[in-house]
């Protein structure tokens, strides 16, 4: 009796806990009615929180995903969810358009298509992303999680440029994560022949992301086009498909993930602000956690390594020779 009280009151405090978090939202009340928004990876987890709730606040929504189809059923989805009244023209839009991040070709097609059919862009959200997959290379390539998280984002952002400088004021928003602290940028092997660790790698990628954003604020310092970075925390969503947890785990996995992982909607908040708020224009170059600036470890503020990551994605990515 003692035990089962114990767990009953476990779990009331933790769906109390779990409502209070679900109630904070900080793009509560914000419009984005007239303005364009791209976001990466929008068919699943966070990207298709953040793209619903941006739709809600009345934005035209591109969703850049690699799989059309489903992308396409996610946008139905999402359209139901909100209903009629909601997705109405004029009150927002969803648009999906194919985008491989694993393919520099569909990179380049899917900005071209952006540049001929959009007269605007006013936010850019990176955050499609693959964590800790075995080894295995992109089109080009690149080593998998490198090329995916970075360079594929670095190119995108690079052919959009000028949209969003024409659109300013404008915003970027690139998705990294806590796990940077972990990662180094070795320039000697950036692709991982000489060795390769799934979760060292990530953390590259990640600590890529930050530095990326770093120098990208600096570049642009002056234009009205801001950059800001973040981790959304620990949330449940299908990122960590390549993580084995063994058969007799699983369940209480999912209890643990259930109790004290974000829910896509949680994790995609600081995103949403980052993309909508007033609270935060004209800030640039900060990392963000929970909708707070947060501080970042040495190795993630030296723009000597974020100057050089610049020129070498550059010309891994072939916008110099």
């Amino acid at each position: 009796a003692a035990l089962t009280a114990a767990l009953l009151g476990g779990g009331l405090i933790l769906a109390a806990w779990r409502w209070l978090r679900a109630a904070a939202r900080p793009g509560a009340g914000v419009s984005m009615r007239g303005k364009t928004v791209i976001i990466t990876g929008a068919n699943s987890g966070l990207g298709r929180a953040a793209a619903t709730e941006l739709l809600r606040m009345r934005a035209r929504v591109i969703m850049g995903c690699r799989d059309r189809a489903r992308a396409e059923r996610v946008a139905q989805e999402i359209r139901a969810e909100l209903g009629e009244r909601e997705a109405a023209e004029g009150e927002g839009e969803l648009v999906v358009r194919e985008l491989d991040l694993a393919s520099l070709r569909s990179v380049r097609a899917f900005c071209h298509r952006v540049l001929q059919e959009e007269p605007r862009l006013d936010v850019l959200i990176n955050n499609a992303g693959i964590f800790q997959c075995p080894y295995m290379k992109t089109e080009d390539g690149f080593e998998m999680q490198f090329g995916v998280n970075h360079l594929g984002h670095f190119l995108l952002t690079n052919l959009l440029l000028g949209l969003l400088k024409n659109s300013a004021p404008s915003r970027i928003v690139v998705v990294s994560s806590k796990l940077y602290k972990y990662g180094e940028i070795n320039f000697e092997d950036l692709n991982s022949e000489m060795s390769y660790s799934k979760s060292f790698c990530y953390s590259r990628s990640k600590l890529a992301n930050i530095l990326f954003a770093r120098e990208l604020a600096r570049r642009l310092e002056g234009t009205g086009v801001t950059v800001n970075s973040l981790h959304p925390g620990i949330v449940r969503t299908n990122l960590g498909r390549y993580v084995n947890i063994p058969l007799l785990a699983k369940p209480l996995f999912n209890l643990v993930s259930w109790a004290f992982f974000k829910t896509p909607l949680e994790g995609a908040q600081t995103s949403i602000y980052l993309a909508s708020s007033p609270d935060v224009e004209g800030v640039s170059g900060k990392y963000f956690g929970d909708c707070k600036e947060e501080e970042l470890l040495p190795k993630a503020m030296d723009d000597s390594v974020a100057r050089k990551l610049w020129d070498i994605s550059e010309v891994m990515v072939g916008l110099l020779k």
